[in-house]
């Protein structure tokens, strides 16, 4: 285990100063700034602001501050100590993503800080409703496979899969919300405002994870293990619960290492429909506003969420299947 966590260490600096170096590059290349306005700027009040955040610097030496830990200032790539007035941060290597440029009193951590927990309490809710649903009905699907309840379970996670969220929301907020009134339409501070959110968030990852459990439940379920184990007399849900589902949920483990980041991340259209401030907000704010500092921290966040999920999914395979090795990953 340890030769495996060593390699994916090394590749999660690799990938993470990859993106980082893409992203960077690909924000300042977009048309505009974080300082255009309708209104143009007088010229030395924009020069002002452009120094104030290192703007006027050329490119690559941006990036080396943006990137850190180094002290920048204009005599060289490697000065003695910041510039006088200057908004200074230590780089991503140390964990800070610097100052936000549309909120100005406020840095990307401490936009992350407020955004992400609020984020992820609603991806919790949506992951509990997803796996809930979509386990049930993957299992009950393939247990009854060919009848009339395997084709309603397949005929509903297509759906689900097909109909946007921003669809399914405006439905069910109709439904729940004016003509059945169960839960309040918008805001956030209570369970009752996690639920309806998080079911409609949920309810796409519900419709995949239905589908793949299926499709392992259905490959295990022929397997001579399973088969042995009703012969020698064991009841079906013992066979289903201690032999089945652990080789049936392998493509599911595989799911949700993505998954979860996506979703602990936030979703930017359930977030404003139900007027949630989460990341997913912050995160399209971020490109339509150039606030280059927030979209690359948002960025690398995820990336971060995605390789650590999915380390964690690689390592849950052997507890799932002994068969599997670390070493071969």
């Amino acid at each position: 285990m340890i030769p495996f966590l060593l390699r994916r260490l090394l590749w999660f600096g690799i990938t993470l100063f990859v993106v980082a170096s893409v992203s960077f590059f690909l924000m300042h290349k977009v048309k505009g700034g974080p300082f255009d306005n309708e209104r143009a700027l007088d010229p030395a009040i924009e020069a002002n602001i452009k120094a104030r955040y290192h703007l006027d610097w050329p490119l690559y030496k941006q990036f080396a501050q943006y990137m850190g830990p180094f002290n920048l200032d204009e005599r060289g790539l490697f000065g003695s100590g910041p510039e006088k007035g200057t908004v200074q941060f230590t780089g991503v290597l140390t964990g800070d993503f610097g100052p936000s440029f549309r909120y100005r009193d406020f840095t990307v951590n401490d936009i992350i800080a407020q955004s992400l927990p609020i984020s992820a309490l609603l991806g919790v809710v949506a992951m509990m409703w997803a796996l809930a649903l979509g386990i049930s009905a993957g299992i009950a699907s393939a247990l009854r496979r060919g009848s009339g309840l395997d084709l309603t379970m397949r005929l509903a996670a297509t759906a689900g899969i097909a109909l946007p969220n921003f669809v399914i929301a405006g439905f069910l907020v109709i439904l729940f919300v004016f003509l059945i009134p169960l839960f309040p339409v918008a805001g956030w501070g209570s369970i009752q405002h996690m639920m309806l959110p998080g079911f409609c968030l949920g309810l796409g990852f519900a419709a995949y994870i239905a589908r793949l459990t299926r499709t392992g439940m259905l490959e295990t379920l022929s397997q001579d293990h399973i088969r042995t184990a009703h012969a020698k007399g064991l009841a079906p849900g013992t066979v289903i619960m201690r032999h089945a589902l652990k080789g049936g949920l392998l493509p599911v483990v595989s799911y949700l290492g993505p998954a979860t980041a996506g979703v602990l991340t936030g979703s930017l259209v359930i977030e404003r429909i139900f007027n949630i401030p989460g990341m997913g907000s912050h995160f399209v704010n971020s490109a339509t506003n150039r606030d280059y500092t927030l979209a690359m921290g948002v960025t690398i966040l995820y990336t971060v969420l995605v390789y650590s999920l999915n380390t964690i999914v690689d390592l849950a395979y052997t507890l799932l299947d002994p068969r599997i090795s670390l070493e071969e990953q």
